[in-house]
């Protein structure tokens, strides 16, 4: 099995081709390994509460008005530079379909019109929250997001692991 990535300097392009041909040549032995199931439809579960109580923050909120408003730059062009092709080939196996162009010039590659399209996302794209939120935001409903995201880039870290092992690295 090819299992040779771009190196994490290529451009975003050459990575999502990698794991888009690994993911056509390969992705069905990842769905016949039960311990991948699972921690894909738990992934899946931790980022829908890790986003659910970024909203009930106030903070997804925030982060729209300051990317429309105040052009942001957490999400900002060179972002993507972040991710690996195990990254994006983990977004493949959760469906996620992987942008052919960026959506905005100013934005990272993988920011779409209503925010990140990735489910899998690097672990800056998860913890970072800047100041203008931190000074804004009660401190219990960071506390209660930072709980949340832990268990999602706990998650991740499994997954990432296991899909590894999988291909014998």
């Amino acid at each position: 099995m090819n299992i040779r990535q771009p190196p994490l300097s290529s451009p975003i392009e050459e990575k999502i081709a990698w794991a888009e041909d690994f993911h056509e040549r390969f992705g069905s032995k990842f769905f016949k390994d039960r311990t991948i199931i699972d921690l894909l439809d738990r992934l899946k579960k931790t980022v829908q509460n890790s986003r659910q109580e970024m909203t009930a923050a106030g903070i997804a909120k925030l982060c729209s008005e300051c990317e429309r408003n105040e052009g942001g730059s957490c999400c900002g062009n060179g972002m993507e530079n972040n991710y690996n092709g195990w990254l994006l080939l983990i977004n493949l196996l959760l469906n996620v379909r992987l942008p052919r162009k960026r959506h905005d010039p100013k934005s990272c590659f993988f920011l779409g019109k209503t925010g990140c399209i990735l489910l899998a996302r690097h672990v800056i794209c998860v913890n970072y929250i800047c100041k203008k939120i931190t000074d804004r935001i009660d401190p219990q409903a960071i506390k209660a997001l930072r709980k949340k995201e832990g268990e999602e880039l706990n998650t991740l870290f499994l997954l990432h692991e296991n899909v590894k092992k999988i291909c014998h690295l």
